[in-house]
């Protein structure tokens, strides 16, 4: 069974699986995240879906460098979550089935090339109160004990 985070999930609602892939970047005392601006400005963990077709691993090392600039390295699963949310970038209601890896941040390639994020730095006491959704904050805590 896969904790869900977030708001119930609503029976007027038809959701989409949307399986993503996301990471914790630890360096030291401070956590590498991604701010996106839009469509509500928010700390997150750098990732994103998977493509049809594509690798998981692929699909990490694409989000975490189109979101952060960063190349990174030293992949391990730290857990799985779950949220219904409404995603209006696509118009969808989606189920996220969201697999996070810690990872190491190994070096920065240039800026984001995703429009609208920013590659942020935050002590990691800070990234627990401040990351977007309880999913996120979970699983960062995970990593860290």
């Amino acid at each position: 069974m896969i904790r869900r985070y977030g708001d119930p999930v609503r029976a007027d609602r038809h959701y989409r699986r949307r399986p993503g892939v996301y990471a914790v970047l630890l360096s030291g005392d401070d956590i590498l995240t991604t701010f996106q601006e839009t469509p509500l400005p928010e700390f997150q963990l750098p990732g994103g879906g998977i493509d049809p077709g594509e690798h998981p691993m692929a699909a990490l090392h694409r989000e975490v460098r189109e979101e952060t600039g960063w190349r990174i390295g030293g992949l391990r699963r730290i857990g799985a979550f779950r949220r219904f949310t409404y995603m209006p970038e696509y118009d969808l209601w989606a189920e996220k089935l969201c697999t996070v890896y810690l990872a190491r941040p190994i070096r920065r390639l240039g800026p984001p090339t995703e429009p609208g994020h920013h590659a942020v730095w935050l002590p990691v006491e800070e990234a627990l109160v401040r990351l977007g959704n309880a999913g996120d904050r979970a699983l960062l805590a995970a990593a860290l004990r």
